[in-house]
């Protein structure tokens, strides 16, 4: 038997974070890594709920990051202090208690830093939490990854639920609206999946784009709005764009998601990123100077993730160093990588890049045809997204009409494979990267291994 230091756990994490976005939920810093005996990574959770969500959905990824790091054949087990996780029961309605969830964890407006870039979304979520189905219903907060949607969505669930603890408030990602649809159909029990999204008093979803080319899931998603809508209950979803924005996104639905409050969060200014260091810090009781907190905040200037991040690294860092936190040492642990130097690349700039290149239409990247002049730049599309964008398989497919993941994958290792001895397309892939402004980004980035 052996425990599993802090910097093997965090290594794991960090492998999970980069390479399965679309899983990460914001209760993974509360699992604690308890041993590895026999091969086996026990890994504790603090809910049945939560041990349940890493069964079905995680465990693969846990595993191959375990692998991956420890460089040993390694599987997980997921332990809990409350027992089993609650599944359904099979032919029969779903208890109460099983219908509404929402996650506990420390995302509450205390913990929120406000700033310019997100002063209205945040003010918005206040007012709803106070007046569910009266403020602004819906309420739609749209913005890049890392910026905070999701804090503020938990935390109107959070003070509803204090406000008023029967409240039937139902958090969840739009995957899993989508996988629960189908799951509904394929069973027979639409029944149950209606009931319970239906009789709730705030229903939250975040992701909410990847309705878009799901026509059957927007036509069941469209019908539960309505209703919930015309019962004056709450309703709350998040993008990384605005309605109007959503590619294959149906007109009513847009039409629908305006109705009530569209709120967009920005990148946070300096003054912001300062007041977050110091949060997050505060919040994990560490002593910061303030030399490096502004060290911090001057270097990361994407999002809230990324701060953070830096954060635990320069305090890895301290623990293995002797403990202490000053302007050298975090200097030493942000410059270990590139940290806060990558350009953030958007898809649609790919796209234009590449119809642009190979004179064709978005409309023929994001269908169905395979000719080779399509599926060829298609793929060059996708790989790039991959290389040059935070954006998980699952997120990329999302664009491209809704392709499964493991199409995304496929592309990137067929390109990643055809570069390797195909001198004309690495020339291709470094002059679109260098026209997307991403020069010297896209060697750094190839020279990484594809992920499985």
């Amino acid at each position: 038997m052996a425990s599993v230091t802090l910097r093997l756990w965090q290594q794991i994490l960090a492998h999970i974070r980069e390479h399965n976005e679309s899983i990460v939920q914001p209760w993974f810093n509360s699992l604690e890594a308890v041993q590895l005996d026999n091969g086996v990574l026990e890994i504790r959770v603090a809910s049945a709920l939560q041990k349940g969500y890493l069964q079905k959905q995680a465990r693969e990824a846990f595993a191959r990051a375990a692998q991956t790091v420890t460089g040993r054949l390694v599987g997980v087990r997921f332990v809990s202090s409350e027992g089993e996780a609650v599944e359904p029961r099979p032919g029969g309605r779903l208890a109460e208690s099983e219908l509404y969830t929402v996650p506990k964890n420390d995302y509450t407006f205390d913990t929120f830093v406000v700033g310019r870039s997100n002063r209205l979304a945040h003010a918005a979520c206040v007012a709803v939490s106070e007046s569910p189905g009266q403020a602004y219903n819906p309420l739609f907060i749209h913005g890049s990854v890392g910026l905070g949607k999701t804090h503020l969505m938990q935390a109107v669930c959070q003070e509803v639920l204090r406000r008023e603890p029967t409240a039937r408030v139902l958090f969840l990602t739009c995957e899993t609206f989508i996988h629960h649809f189908i799951e509904g159909v394929e069973k027979g029990d639409l029944h149950n999946f209606r009931y319970r999204y239906r009789h709730v008093d705030v229903l939250v979803i975040d992701d909410i784009h990847f309705l878009a080319d799901r026509e059957s899931s927007q036509e069941e998603f469209f019908h539960t709005f309505n209703t919930l809508y015309q019962s004056h209950k709450q309703i709350i979803l998040s993008s990384d764009s605005a309605p109007s924005q959503i590619p294959s996104l149906e007109e009513r639905l847009i039409s629908r998601f305006n109705w009530g409050l569209v709120a967009r969060i920005d990148r946070p200014s300096y003054e912001t990123r300062v007041a977050i260091v110091h949060k997050k810090a505060h919040l994990r009781g560490l002593t910061v100077p303030d030399d490096v907190v502004c060290f911090i905040a001057t270097k990361i200037d994407s999002n809230t993730r990324e701060l953070e991040g830096a954060l635990t690294k320069v305090a890895g860092w301290a623990t293995i160093n002797g403990g202490i936190i000053n302007l050298e040492l975090a200097k030493q642990a942000l410059a270990e990588s590139d940290v806060g130097q990558t350009q953030e690349i958007s898809i649609q700039q790919i796209f234009d890049a590449v119809t642009s290149r190979f004179s064709v239409r978005l409309a023929d990247l994001q269908g169905k045809k395979r000719t080779k002049s399509i599926a060829y730049p298609r793929q060059i599309c996708m790989h790039l997204a991959r290389r040059l964008t935070r954006h998980s398989l699952e997120e990329i497919g999302g664009y491209f009409g809704g392709r499964d993941h493991t199409t995304v994958l496929h592309a990137v290792r067929t390109i990643n494979q055809q570069r390797s001895y195909d001198a004309h397309l690495q020339a291709l892939l470094e002059e679109i990267c260098h026209n997307l402004g991403a020069a010297g980004l896209e060697q750094g980035r190839y020279n990484t291994e594809v992920p499985g």
